[in-house]
Order: structure tokens, then C-alpha cells, then sequence
């Protein structure tokens, strides 16, 4: 029966970065206050913005500067505008639908090219209220001597068109809005090939492996492999060495079409890049509408001939070759060491998960039966050997599950099985199970870990297995030193080499085992077999059923207290049913094992139950410990104020959190630490699936929870925390922003 438990337990082990203004239906701020300009004559400059239905902007709030020398500007001249009694700035003026102003301008003959930066604030008055912060728009217009028929503002582009781009930032410290910094478009260049192209100004630079581009809206249409051109190796202080584009890159991809005939489909590039030496900006995400001309049949089929499909890890790193694919999307730690790097800091870190709580009630179960094998040597190496194939399988399956996922497009991270409210039922089932077991109301087969029908047993294969495959399924909560760094080189890397790292990871929790099985010196230290272990055995239920008990809570907090009651009583079935198929088992009865079978089937309805019940309504995050709820948006306002953030990215089934929020944040030391750096302590919850919280995590290079990231004022990507935290690393980062 427990072979079933765990089969459903394998079975459910493998099943944007969003910018404020695009929240709530809101329009970026470049198309609810579209600007053009223009110089028709020396000495004066025309502005024209077209204003969106339910957006206003403020005459107050336009206004114009110049950092270029010998060129002075005038204050910009604007029409009334209608009058009104605003709660922020009092008495104001306003506009809607559009407005038309001019400025004066003076500059030497010789100019060319008049610079300058547009600010203006506006709001959108119907639900959601909100106002914009000021907006700065870059402007490089040519004076009419040298004027050119291209448009001249920067960064304003129809969909699906291409751009003549003029402008240039000014020379000052500043850094453009993304809109102009990164400019993306695409073009059809025949009816089975398309352009994508980014263009940036000088000083700014995109990162190759965090740029991809996909097809939406787009039945019929399939992208190939995208070509990359050679790019630049760059030795970035967050990421390592990366390659990256300066200028203006063009990406060919080539199509699959299902049809020839004309029509559109939307290519959404998402992308993220820095202003050299000043701020990286966050994963920005575009769409643009392509127009796609009619295709012959010799012109299909000559793309079919040649088409190769994008793989996924070719979306994000492009068609690289696989050292520059596993280099750029390394982490600066095993930069240096590639592949063999990644591999030996996953051994450490599986060998370090030894020590966290979460593995040691299974672990023990592993001594137990290392001390029931202390006369024979062969009996040592054959629990290690099968002891470590159970681990081993256990990994494999969860590498092979990530690899699945994130091939059929899924956001992962460590620990993701336990989002899924079936598999931590399941768990509980099992857990309770073995705890049942160690206390003598049943066996599994012919012993688990060395415990079976009597001290003399034998212990089978099978146990040891079992123990193997559970240590791997219960170290999902917690996550050690050196493990994030392999990880992150995992999710990122190629199948096999994934698949490599999840197995290097169960060898170093299987090593210590494997060590005592095949050193003599060490087995010999291990207690005789004698009376004592019947005692240890059943004490051992109890950590079992106290992980249940954590994983009930767990399950709770997913899909709220009917999921308890609902698993609670599927245990007590299975209680029964494990029961009375023990008692069967000794006297012979074969009716009383089918009927316990029976049993046992309906206690497997509550899997399937907690699996339809909905998630628990959010409720706002509580001010005990002085948190608020993460949003990007949220985020974004708080580092727009100026203000320092202590970001803390956590889950409930994650024990690494719960130790570090308990023994550091918590306590009076980090409130009074956030208190002298005048810091937001923001708070996201991963228990379930959230893929604003995955975002963030993909930002930085996380594979999970726990992440700890300070973020100080406007600029900068963050300074991100080791995974275990102490109260002085914390109070450094936080007190470093008033340095």
C-alpha cells in the first residue's frame, strides 16, 4: 500500500517583470502623454501631446532644461488649461485630449542639433486614481538647415515600423526612461523571416542571456532559432562575465507558417540591460505588432526544409554555444570552475543538507539501520549502496521533472513541488505512514531502514531504497549553503548538464552513508545490534509525525482549514486501513486484507479533495513584524521616494526561512535596524505560485526562496543576501545605505 502512497508522491513530484504604469490596465506614460516635436524655424521649438481618454496632465508640472553648452532655453509658453482644485497641488490648471506649446530657444549658428529634456506629471482620474512621477523625455531635434525626413523625437515608434533614431542622451548623470534607453522593434524582412532589433544610445548596454523573444497572438506562426551576432564579453560585478550589445543589434529568426496567406502576429521581446557605469533597469517586456506579407507554397516549404525550432534554453541565451550559454548565466562563484564547479558545490551542498532539520528525522532511520547491519561488513555496503540509489532516483526524478517543466515554458525554482497542494498531502500520508510503521502498527515489506518483523529481520533492499527516495523528497523545504549557486547554474543550463547537478547534489547526501558502508574503521564505531534498538525505533515516530503535523500547517496556510479537516481524516482511514491489513497479514485472513485495501482506497479520496478546494483569500499582511505585502509596483513607489528596502522573498514550507526569520528577523536588532536606516521591511509569499514573486526571482538569479535583497534608493539592482542570515550581515547591508 505504501508503494502506492509513493508512486502518487512521484507522480505529483513531476507534474515579468511588470512596470507600474502597465499595472491595473494603466498606460505606460510615453502613450498616456504621447509627445512630438519639432523645430520648423530657428529659435523656436514646437510640442504637441497627444493626452489618452481619462488622463490630464498638469500645466504646472511641463517644463523644460538643456545641458548643452551655448544653447539657453525659455520657459515653455502654454494655453490655459481648464481650472480645478487639486487635493495635491491645490489650484491648477490641467489638460485633456491634447495640447499644443511652443519654447524659445537661442544657440550658437554653428548647432546642428538642439538637446534637451521635457518633464511633465500627469494622472489618470477614473478607478485606479493614481498620478504618474515625473516623467523626463529626451529630445535631440535638428535645426531646420540640417533637417532630415525621419521623426525626431526619441524613442516614439509604430507598432510593427521601424525607427530613424536621432537623439542621444545628454551629457549628464541621469539615466534615460527604459522607453528610450532600450528601444525594440521588429519588421517582417519576407513572408518566412523577421527582424527583431534593440537599439540603444550611448553608454547603455544589453545583456545577451537575459534577452528572448516569443510569438503571441500567433496561430500558425512558430519562430525559429534565433541568430545572435558576436557580442562583447563584459565582466559584470552582479552577474559575472556576460556577453552584451552596445549601439544596436539585429536578431534574424526565421518562420514556420502554417498558411500563406497575409495577416499579423505579435513579437514580444523581453530584455534587460544597464547604463554603464549607473543603474541596470529591470526585465522590461515589449510588444510589437508584425505585418506579414503573403507566402508562395515553393516559399513554406522551403522554410520548413530549413527551419529549427527554438529550444528553450536558445529563447534566453539565442543560439550561443554552450560554454557561453553556461557562462553567462552562471553566477559569479562558479564562473571560473564551469560545469565541474557547478558540480562540486552541489556535492557540498547535498552533503551539508545532512545537518538541516528537515532531513534528520529520515536520516535516523538510516542510523537505525546502520547500527542493525554493525556485525557484517557486506550488510553495511549493501544498506549504503541501496540507501544511495534511493537518494540518487529521488534527485533524478526532480531533475527530470525541472527539466520537463521548463521545457513546456515553466518558471521553476527549488522546492516547487511543495506549491502543489496534492503533493504535500501526499507527503503527509507518507509521513504519517512510516510514523505508524515505526511504532509497530505495521511493516512495510521486509523492513524499512533495518526494521521489519523482529530485531533478527533481515532488512531488504527495498527499505533502504524507500529510506533513500524519502531524504530526497523532505529536503525539498530546506536549502544549504553552496546549493544556490549549483542550482541557479542547473536551471539555467543544458538537459544533461541539469540533470548531472540534481544527481551531484544526492551523492553528497548519500556520501556520509556511503562512507560508514565502505570504511571498516568507521563501521566498527557503530553500535552492536541489541535491545535498544526497539526503543530507538519507536521513539523515532514521533519526529515523523511532528513533520506531518508542520506539513498539515503548510497545507493549511495553501488551501485553508478544510484542507486539515480533510486530510486529517484521510489519515485516520489510513490508519485503519494500515491497520487492519497488519492484522490480516498475521492471521491469515485474505478477506479482512481486501477489505482493508477498500479502506485503504477511500482514505486516498482526501488527495484528490484538498487538490478542488481554492485558495484561502489573501489576507493583508500583518504588522507584527512590521512588514508590507511585496508588489513590484509597491516596490517600485518606495525606491522612487528614495527610501531603502529590505526585501524578503520566504514560503511557509520552507523551513531556511522559518529559521531565519525566527533567529534574525524577528528580533529587536533588525527592528532597530530598520529603524536608523529608515528602511521598508517588504515581505512576498511563495507557498503558492505567484509569478509576480517568481519574476523576482528570476531577476536575481534565485532558485528559490529563501532571497534576501536590500535595495537602496532609486538606483542600483540591489545588494542580495546569503541564503542563512545573521543579525550582523543583515544590520551591514541595511546600515551601509547611510553610510
Amino acid at each position: 500500500m505504501l508503494r502506492i502512497l509513493l508512486a502518487g508522491l512521484v507522480a505529483l513530484t513531476v507534474p515579468t517583470c511588470v512596470l507600474a504604469q502597465e499595472q491595473d490596465g494603466l498606460l505606460p506614460v510615453e502613450q498616456a502623454f504621447a509627445l512630438r516635436a519639432e523645430i520648423r524655424e530657428p529659435g523656436r521649438i514646437d510640442l504637441h501631446w497627444d493626452i489618452a481618454k481619462d488622463y490630464y496632465l498638469y500645466k504646472s508640472r511641463i517644463s523644460a532644461k538643456t545641458a548643452q553648452a551655448g544653447t539657453t532655453l525659455g520657459k515653455p509658453e502654454l494655453p490655459k488649461g481648464i481650472e480645478r482644485h487639486d487635493e495635491f497641488f491645490g489650484d491648477v490648471e490641467i489638460y485633456h485630449d491634447a495640447v499644443d506649446a511652443h519654447i524659445d530657444y537661442t544657440a550658437d549658428p554653428a548647432t546642428t542639433t538642439i538637446e534637451l529634456s521635457v518633464t511633465v506629471q500627469g494622472c489618470h482620474e477614473v478607478d485606479p486614481k493614481i498620478c504618474y512621477p515625473p516623467h523626463p523625455t529626451r529630445l535631440a531635434l535638428v535645426v531646420p538647415a540640417m533637417a532630415a525626413a525621419t521623426p525626431s523625437l526619441f524613442g516614439s515608434a509604430p507598432a510593427g515600423g521601424v525607427l530613424g533614431l536621432a537623439a542621444q542622451p545628454l551629457n549628464d548623470d541621469e539615466p534615460l526612461p527604459a522607453e528610450q534607453a532600450f528601444v525594440f522593434e521588429a519588421i517582417a524582412m519576407s513572408p518566412t523571416e523577421v527582424l527583431a532589433r534593440w537599439t540603444m544610445p550611448n553608454g547603455y548596454y544589453l545583456y545577451r542571456d537575459r534577452s528572448r523573444v516569443d510569438a503571441v497572438d500567433a496561430a500558425g506562426v512558430e519562430l525559429g532559432q534565433p541568430t545572435w551576432p558576436q557580442g562583447i564579453d563584459h565582466e559584470d560585478e552582479h552577474f559575472g562575465t556576460v556577453v552584451v550589445y552596445y549601439g544596436q543589434v539585429e536578431l534574424p529568426i526565421a518562420l514556420k507558417r502554417a498558411d500563406g496567406a497575409a495577416g499579423t502576429f505579435t513579437l514580444r521581446g523581453e530584455f534587460q540591460g544597464c547604463k554603464e557605469n549607473g543603474i541596470c533597469y529591470p526585465v522590461m517586456q515589449r510588444d510589437v505588432v508584425v505585418d506579414l506579407p503573403a507566402a508562395s507554397k515553393e516559399q513554406l516549404a522551403a522554410a520548413a526544409a530549413s527551419f529549427k525550432p527554438a529550444t528553450p534554453a536558445a529563447a534566453m541565451v539565442a543560439d550561443a554555444s554552450a560554454d557561453n550559454a553556461l557562462r553567462s548565466t552562471a553566477p559569479p562563484a562558479i564562473t571560473d570552475g564551469g560545469v565541474l564547479g557547478a558540480l562540486l558545490l552541489a556535492v557540498l551542498g547535498g552533503l551539508i543538507l545532512n545537518l538541516m532539520p528537515c532531513v534528520l528525522p529520515v536520516l535516523s532511520l538510516k542510523v537505525l539501520g546502520l547500527a542493525a547491519s554493525g556485525e557484517s561488513l557486506a550488510k553495511a555496503r549493501g544498506h549504503a549502496l541501496w540507501y544511495t540509489a534511493g537518494v540518487l532516483a529521488g534527485f533524478a526524478i526532480v531533475g527530470l521533472g525541472v527539466v520537463a517543466l521548463r521545457a513546456a515554458g515553466q518558471a521553476l525554482g527549488w522546492g516547487f513541488q511543495l506549491q502543489q497542494p496534492g503533493f504535500v498531502a501526499v507527503l503527509v500520508y507518507v509521513l504519517f505512514a512510516v510514523g505508524l510503521s515505526l511504532s509497530g502498527v505495521f511493516t512495510i515489506g521486509a523492513g524499512l531502514g533495518g526494521v521489519g518483523q523482529s530485531l533478527a529481520g533481515k532488512s531488504g533492499p527495498a527499505g533502504d531504497f524507500f529510506t533513500g527516495l524519502l531524504a530526497c523528497v523532505v529536503a525539498s523545504p530546506c536549502t544549504a549553503p553552496f546549493m544556490g549557486p549549483a542550482l541557479a547554474f542547473a536551471f539555467a543550463a543544458a538537459p544533461v548538464v541539469a540533470l548531472l547537478i540534481f544527481l551531484a547534489l544526492g551523492l553528497g547526501l548519500a556520501l556520509p552513508f556511503l562512507v560508514i558502508g565502505f570504511v571498516p574503521a568507521l563501521a566498527s564505531r557503530l553500535p552492536r545490534p541489541g535491545a535498544w534498538m526497539e526503543t530507538f525505533k519507536q521513539v523515532l515516530a514521533f519526529p515523523m509525525y511532528l513533520t506531518a503535523a508542520w506539513l498539515l500547517w503548510v497545507l493549511g496556510h495553501q488551501r485553508g482549514v478544510d484542507a486539515i479537516g480533510w486530510i486529517l481524516a484521510g489519515a485516520i482511514v489510513l490508519a485503519l486501513a494500515l491497520w487492519w491489513h497488519e492484522r490480516s497479514r498475521w492471521n491469515g485472513r485474505t478477506l479482512g486484507r481486501v477489505l482493508a485495501g477498500i479502506v485503504f482506497l477511500v482514505a486516498l479520496w482526501p488527495l484528490w479533495k484538498v487538490t478542488q478546494l481554492e485558495p484561502p483569500a489573501k489576507a493583508a499582511v500583518e504588522a507584527s513584524d512590521g512588514s508590507v505585502a511585496y508588489s513590484a509596483d509597491a516596490l517600485a513607489r518606495l525606491r522612487a521616494d528614495g527610501r531603502t528596502v529590505f526585501v524578503n522573498m520566504t514560503a511557509d514550507w520552507c523551513v531556511t526561512c522559518k529559521a531565519n526569520e525566527k533567529g534574525v528577523l524577528s528580533t529587536d536588532a533588525f527592528k532597530a535596524a530598520l529603524e536608523r536606516a529608515d528602511a521598508v521591511y517588504m515581505k512576498g509569499d511563495w507557498t503558492n505560485t505567484d509569478p509576480a514573486i517568481t519574476e523576482f526571482l528570476q531577476q536575481h538569479r534565485a532558485v528559490g526562496v529563501p532571497l534576501y535583497v536590500v535595495f537602496s534608493g532609486r538606483e542600483g539592482p540591489g545588494q542580495v543576501l546569503p541564503t542563512l542570515l545573521t543579525t550582523g550581515i543583515v544590520e551591514d547591508a541595511l546600515l551601509a545605505t547611510t553610510r
